[in-house]
């Protein structure tokens, strides 16, 4: 009865946003990860993004959560009633059955975070789950053909964290990953505007900036943005105009990180695999990846062309909901390596 009427979902359970995919529907829902909760009961008061208008505004008898932090699970309890609550939206009839959940998760993620991600599906009403890497989801996501004998390089920003993968006849021949991602650009704009203009700026005004003027290589025209925040000095409210090449600037360490990171997973990609990359390029996923700029930047600094997905942002979700029809053929029981290895 289970098989043939229960809803397969695939979830990219990001730090900044949750995804979830369902077979022959598609992208049903993408909301914020945040959770907000009365402190002392807990009782949740509000999810996604009702919650996230919530962060820094709540009276002190309300907290907001975001529960995810760097692609990993930092509050366990919040983290499963985002998910219950997100399944029960997409699945009217969720507490009648019980559907099979694929989740996307960062490969730098520890044996027990990546068990936390499990048990947090399975108390959220999960009936069978099963975790895949997200650059492996983003790859499949993107239609990339990583069946074939031939590789192909994939370099997923997320909030929390960016993955790099070379992938060849449907596993991953080389893979790094790094606890950096949108987060990061946000926090290193706060930073230099704090530092350079005594300007004390939230995150979601930094996101805005991000955004808004964003960007990884010079432009042609500069782009500016009225900020507002409290003076580090007085504590005052104040505001002042910074414009894209500031925020340039501001991104520079950051983005510096992820090419270097990206020039190693070449450095350790063999030879055969690496001229196939040379060809077919990279190809980025995630919402980082819509940085203004940034591919020209990667693919200036590796001599390897760039080239940004379809739809980036829905990539691991769409990989993740369609784990069982790759692995058509398989021994589903097993792990995919383990299937795709024999």
């Amino acid at each position: 009865m289970f098989g043939s009427s229960s809803s397969d979902l695939g979830i990219d359970l990001g730090t900044c946003n949750t995804l979830i995919y369902i077979r022959n529907k598609g992208i049903v829902l993408n909301e914020p990860s945040v959770v907000a909760v009365e402190r002392g009961t807990k009782r949740v008061v509000a999810v996604g993004a009702d919650a996230k208008r919530m962060l820094w505004k709540t009276p002190e008898n309300i907290i907001a959560i975001r529960p995810m932090r760097d692609g990993v699970i930092a509050d366990l309890e919040s983290t499963e009633k985002m998910i219950r609550y997100f399944i029960s939206r997409v699945l009217p009839r969720y507490r009648f059955i019980k559907p099979r959940m694929v989740i996307g998760i960062p490969s730098c993620i520890t044996e027990v975070e990546r068990r936390a991600v499990e048990e947090s599906a399975y108390k959220s009403g999960a009936r069978e789950v099963h975790v895949i890497e997200e650059s492996l989801a983003a790859a499949i996501g993107a239609d990339i053909p990583i069946k074939e004998p031939a590789g192909h390089m994939i370099c997923d920003i997320g909030g929390g964290t960016t993955e790099i993968s070379v992938i060849s006849l449907g596993g991953m021949v080389v893979t790094s990953a790094i606890r950096l991602g949108g987060d990061e650009f946000d926090e290193a704009i706060i930073k230099h505007v704090r530092s350079v203009h005594n300007l004390i700026i939230g995150e979601q005004m930094a996101e805005r900036l991000k955004m808004e003027i964003g960007n990884a290589s010079p432009d042609k025209t500069i782009e500016k943005v009225e900020v507002k925040g409290n003076d580090a000095i007085t504590g005052l409210p104040r505001r002042l105009e910074i414009d894209s090449v500031e925020v340039r600037e501001a991104l520079k360490d950051p983005i510096t990180q992820i090419i270097d990171e990206i020039k190693a997973t070449l450095g350790k990609t063999p030879p055969e695999l690496a001229a196939d990359i040379v060809d077919r390029g990279i190809v980025m996923t995630g919402g980082g990846s819509l940085l203004k700029g940034l591919d020209k930047l990667i693919a200036k600094e590796t001599g390897v062309p760039a080239i940004i997905a379809e739809h980036p942002l829905d990539c691991v979700a769409l990989g993740a909901g369609k784990y069982f029809d790759y692995l058509k053929g398989f021994d589903t029981s097993k792990n995919i390596y383990d299937s795709l290895n024999g």
